[in-house]
């Protein structure tokens, strides 16, 4: 315990020393450590939007009128073995055109001229298929087009592809928007927490330089690696947890103030942020400050400290 107090004394008179240098390695520390908090927050929204979209996502094929009771039910049987088999497939609902045109009259009803203006029933009959994973939406929609089955009762035989509809194009899109964002994000992490390392690796340098007389009085005395190391290592392990509760802090402020008029702004978007992923952050950033301020301290002394 005397040993703590003293690497704390003497890491609170290192950075009184050089004051400007330690101001400025937790103002280093404080912004990335933000910004790898918003990082969080970001990627965990666009996790949210993502999920929402994803549950949206069903594949549609269309059946031609003239399809016949047991050429539906054999395909029928079919989907039923690719749910068995690949597993993909999570549930198979067939509609018939009443029901096909019931769904329509509820998408439509702000403009209930569009149904007056139907000449009957035209749409088809439609099985609804649900996915497990909607990443393997494009490989299970070409196992319907080719199976024979379906190109007998799609009601394009010309073009089966035509009658499964899954948002094609626009799903693909989603999905490499997202991914993108995703490694840009993690990119990010990694960048902040280097450029942390850097600045931090610098303020230690600079207070190993202003102590190293000091520090050779402390061996010829015999004093141990460890204990030479100690105060340099709780210098920056205050500077990063320092840095880290300002961060929190900031983090806070938006939570409270800027989270809830964005949530207001775009109320289609489930943008809305778990309060237990809140916590997460928080400890996250606390663990980084940790260690980025130990592995900053001690990577400084193995090069310019040689003991």
């Amino acid at each position: 315990m005397s040993k703590i107090l003293y690497f704390l004394k003497e890491s609170l008179i290192s950075a009184r020393r050089n004051l400007g240098t330690t101001v400025g390695g937790i103002v280093t520390l404080f912004l990335s450590l933000f910004m790898v908090g918003i990082s969080i927050m970001f990627s965990v929204m666009i996790g949210n939007v993502t999920s929402s979209f994803e549950e949206e996502v069903n594949i549609r094929a269309y059946i031609a009128d003239s399809a016949k009771d047991a050429q539906i039910e054999e395909f029928n049987a079919f989907l039923q073995s690719m749910q068995t088999d690949e597993g993909n497939i999570s549930s198979i609902t067939f509609m018939d055109k009443d029901q096909v045109l019931e769904e329509f009259k509820t998408q439509t009803a702000s403009n209930p001229e569009i149904v007056d203006q139907l000449d009957g029933n035209p749409l088809p009959r439609t099985y609804v298929i649900e996915l497990k994973d909607t990443q393997r939406v494009q490989e299970t929609a070409d196992a319907i087009i080719g199976s024979e089955l379906f190109t007998k009762i799609c009601d394009n035989p010309d073009d089966p592809s035509d009658s499964v509809k899954y948002g094609q194009g626009t799903v693909e899109r989603l999905f490499l928007v997202v991914n993108l964002i995703r490694y840009a994000c993690i990119a990010a992490i990694v960048l902040l927490v280097f450029i942390s390392l850097v600045f931090l690796n610098n303020t230690i340098r600079l207070a190993i330089t202003a102590r190293r007389k000091e520090i050779s009085i402390m061996r010829l005395v015999g004093a141990s690696n460890g204990f030479i190391r100690g105060p340099f290592v709780m210098e920056g392990v205050l500077q990063a947890l320092v840095g880290a509760l300002l961060a929190i802090i900031c983090i806070s402020i938006v939570r409270a103030a800027v989270m809830p008029k964005l949530a207001t702004m775009v109320t289609f978007l489930p943008l809305a942020i778990d309060p237990g992923v809140y916590t997460m952050i928080y400890l996250v950033l606390l663990a980084a400050g940790v260690v980025v301020g130990a592995l900053g301290s001690l990577l400084a002394m193995r090069k310019y400290l040689k003991i």
